[in-house]
């Protein structure tokens, strides 16, 4: 549910003697588009499928006939791409990496164009605001990392590379190893998923919130100054939120490459 639907439903100002319609979970949940059987098909179903046909179109338009002198669209896409390759891939895994920048681009426009959703007009809503997408895209991070660390060492070599730190006395080697354990395999998908999807909801809370108050307290008295208040905080709240979103996609791609070139380390 976006600000404006909220402030239309509502239809309240703070003279009309009725309550502040804040804005909580309800602002995260949508009727179906449609449904087939028990499956709903709601709006943020919707974004996140415009977002991944915008970034394959995208792509698939700048790249399919590449020319030595690149047209504007070639161009915006070398951009893009080299920006991830050199910034992020060469940065932290090396030329090895080089092979992986397809997948590392892939995630950062994909998690970028469902942030920037939250401040586009008729969207005004971040997909990854909603759990369950930041999570899929973390696990599709997680299994990356696990299979590339076990083709890599073999079954063996890879749970050392997971667990195994050399040269620790030998009483701590099991918690360490339990704690090795718990970082990689447990904590790191997770904190992945929530470190995306925490941002995005707060953000898209903050905006609505400031938003809706400024509706709630438009009226032709003093109030009316707190209002234009609260409406100034929005817009600077929506300048912040377009840098989070481009460093939120920055660092969830990042950290994917951390997780990468971890994977291709030899043991510790």
């Amino acid at each position: 549910m976006s600000a404006h639907t909220l402030l239309a439903e509502s239809g309240c100002h703070i003279n009309h003697d009725c309550a502040f319609p804040a804005p909580g979970l309800n602002s995260f949940q949508f009727k179906p588009i449609f449904s087939i059987g028990s499956f709903d098909f709601t709006k943020p179903m919707l974004l996140a499928l415009i977002c991944m046909l915008l970034v394959v179109g995208f792509f698939w338009a700048a790249f399919a006939k590449p020319k030595l002198v690149p047209s504007k669209l070639q161009l915006v896409g070398e951009i893009g791409y080299t920006f991830v390759a050199r910034s992020i891939a060469r940065e932290v895994i090396g030329k090895k990496g080089d092979k992986y920048v397809p997948f590392l681009t892939s995630i950062f426009f994909f998690v970028w164009i469902m942030n920037v959703m939250s401040i586009i007009p008729l969207a005004q809503f971040p997909a990854t605001s909603r759990f369950a997408y930041p999570v899929v895209l973390a696990a599709l991070v997680w299994l990356t990392y696990m299979f590339l660390t076990f083709k890599k060492h073999g079954f063996k070599g890879g749970v050392k590379n997971l667990v195994w730190l050399d040269g620790l006395p030998k009483f701590l080697v099991p918690l360490i190893v339990v704690l090795e354990f718990f970082s990689n395999v447990i904590l790191r998908p997770f904190t992945l998923a929530v470190r995306l999807w925490a941002n995005m909801f707060a953000g898209h809370m903050l905006i609505v919130m400031f938003s809706v108050a400024s509706w709630y307290l438009l009226t032709p008295s003093i109030m009316a100054a707190i209002s234009g208040g609260s409406f100034l905080l929005a817009v600077a709240m929506t300048a912040l939120e377009v840098l989070i979103q481009f460093l939120q996609a920055y660092i969830f791609t990042l950290l994917t490459s951390i997780y990468i070139s971890g994977a291709l380390e030899e043991g510790h």
